[in-house]
């Protein structure tokens, strides 16, 4: 069972997705490169997975029960390297290490180098059909884990992410909860300008998930979107999650730009003095 110090209310919560969005920007500075927009849209999601919703102990990162977590968006790596480090698998004081020449912790994640990590990700697509593949375990297992796994809205053009989608469905996966960060933007602008995957929803529910639909930065609704996940039998289900790309930070927000844009140490100062809360 979760230790009840990270069974964590609303404010707690909201309280330290701050925290790890404070992180980000930190690390990402000292890094001088990474994806502070696509890290700042996933933080609230990550966070509630995290310090409220998962079955995991950092003391025992391999537990043979414990939830799984694939970042399928890997390149959003410094809000789960945050997440990870704040919940007590490794050292804060490793984050700014983020990037570095013989650092653990790369530009995308890696479950052989990280404790609580379960699948190195990174190149877009893969990360759902492997969750796929442990919801599927579990079920061959009679194992009562779940599953949750994390896409990028622009990760929805690559072709293995559908045929996922469809293998879930058909072996009734309701151990696999996903979501996608919808904020709208990818790398090269506008998702539905370089290549439209809406509706989203839709096609979801075309493939025979369950589908909800939620403002991704607020954490009583992805609660709410979980416990409703976990009662739905017969089917895996899809959140998707309503975000601004870059929140919190005024000058990242709704910007292409700041997908892959490392911010200087004075913008740094400036997202540090917007996002509030403690280090």
């Amino acid at each position: 069972m979760q230790e009840e110090l990270y069974i964590m209310n609303v404010s707690e919560l909201q309280n330290t997705a701050k925290t790890i969005r404070r992180d980000i920007v930190t690390m990402l500075t000292e890094s001088a490169s990474g994806h502070p927009g696509g890290s700042l849209s996933a933080t609230d999601i990550i966070t509630t997975l995290y310090f409220k919703e998962m079955n995991i102990d950092p003391k025992n990162p391999k537990m043979e029960d414990r939830d799984r977590f694939v970042l399928s968006k890997g390149h959003a790596a410094p809000a789960l390297y945050s997440a990870l480090a704040r919940r007590g698998f490794f050292d804060p004081a490793k984050l700014n290490t983020l990037r570095k020449l013989g650092s653990d912790l790369q530009g995308h994640p890696n479950m052989n180098d990280v404790a609580g990590i379960d699948m190195s990700t990174g190149s877009l697509g893969q990360g759902i059909s492997a969750a796929v593949g442990m919801a599927l375990a579990g079920k061959l297992d009679n194992k009562d884990y779940r599953v949750f796994a994390l896409l990028g809205d622009g990760e929805l053009e690559e072709g293995q992410v559908w045929e996922a989608a469809m293998s879930a469905a058909h072996y009734s996966l309701d151990n696999l909860t996903a979501f996608v960060d919808f904020n709208g933007l990818q790398i090269d602008g506008k998702i539905e300008d370089v290549m439209n995957p809406g509706p989203i929803d839709k096609k979801f529910e075309a493939f025979g998930w369950n589908v909800l639909n939620i403002d991704g930065h607020n954490i009583e609704e992805i609660i709410k979107a979980v416990d409703k996940a976990r009662n739905f039998k017969e089917k895996p289900t899809m959140i998707v999650c309503h975000t601004v790309k870059g929140k919190g930070v005024s000058f990242m927000e709704n910007q292409a730009s700041w997908h892959g844009t490392a911010p200087s140490k004075e913008q740094c100062t400036q997202a540090l003095s917007e996002i509030g809360g403690d280090n």
